[in-house]
């Protein structure tokens, strides 16, 4: 696995990687993480990755870690 890029925006830790003709593009935040898989096909090259970070997409990142940090709290008030 090779790492492509690193960087961090809106406090999401953004790595990007490249492994096995797939990029990999993981999303940190706290103890949550979210990973999407894109072929390396379904790219010209590896500067359309940038899309990945753009303020529309990193807004639903946003907002899908607002919903996985709330079904773990929820979750851990029922132990």
């Amino acid at each position: 696995m090779r790492v492509i890029k690193e960087l961090s925006l809106h406090a999401i830790k953004v790595s990007v990687f490249s492994w096995n003709n797939k990029y990999l593009i993981k999303f940190e935040q706290g103890m949550i993480e979210q990973t999407y898989k894109v072929s390396e096909m379904d790219l010209a090259d590896e500067e359309e990755l940038e899309v990945f970070w753009s303020e529309a997409f990193m807004s639903e990142v946003q907002k899908r870690f607002d919903e996985m940090h709330q079904s773990l709290r929820n979750q851990l008030e029922n132990i």
